[in-house]
């Protein structure tokens, strides 16, 4: 079996196990989201989901945060942890996305990357939930599992964001991408997978797996 046939394969069962593929991340607006995805670094959605109705609520637009006192902001996002940083980074990127990009946010990696506290993770949940482009968003699941399946052997997120975007149809690519967070939570953690009964498991050379 090929890398292609395998990638191909693990797109339509995924899909068959998680029909509905969406971002458990609570947004309403594209900067909402780059918010959440900055809070949601070393912490979990489900926190984030906690912390961000009072944050958006008080914070409804760009200039909102643009203006905002950042120990406010610093207050409200405490129990997300390294609030500090993350306050200072909201901040500085809603300001570049007004000053910068006429206060849209921006539809390119390249351009999201330029941003404070953006990241390639973060720029390619960005085109792809919102503007529904090409998009593979290299997580801590999609690292294992992309390796343990034998869709890649690399450990460096860029290289295997590249690597997968060759495999992966476009059209399926942000999608794919939730249902392997899905996948890796419920059946494919880092210790102890669930082989047994796994609907991958024909499609899995279970790279590392004891």
């Amino acid at each position: 079996m090929t890398k292609k046939e395998r990638a191909l394969n693990a797109v339509e069962v995924l899909k068959k196990e998680y029909p509905e593929a969406v971002c458990s991340l609570n947004y309403s607006n594209p900067f909402e989201l780059l918010v959440a995805v900055r809070l949601s670094a070393q912490c979990t959605d489900a926190r984030v989901n906690l912390v961000t109705p009072t944050l958006f609520e008080k914070y409804k637009t760009l200039n909102d945060y643009c203006s905002a006192d950042v120990k406010d902001i610093e207050k409200i996002i405490y129990s997300c942890g390294f609030y500090k940083s993350k306050a200072e980074s909201i901040i500085d990127m809603a300001k570049g996305v007004r000053e910068r990009f006429g206060g849209i946010v921006p539809d390119s990696i390249d351009d999201l990357i330029t941003l404070n506290g953006v990241g390639r993770k973060t720029a390619n949940l960005i085109v792809g939930d919102i503007y529904h482009k090409q998009a593979i968003v290299v997580d801590t699941h999609m690292i294992r599992i992309a390796n343990r399946i034998g869709l890649v052997c690399e450990k460096d997120p860029k290289k295997i964001e590249f690597a997968l975007k060759k495999l992966i149809p476009a059209e399926e690519s942000s999608d794919f991408c939730h249902r392997i967070v899905l996948f890796g939570r419920d059946t494919c953690p880092a210790r102890k997978p669930k082989c047994d009964g796994c609907p991958m498991d024909f499609n899995c050379k279970k790279i590392g797996v004891k």
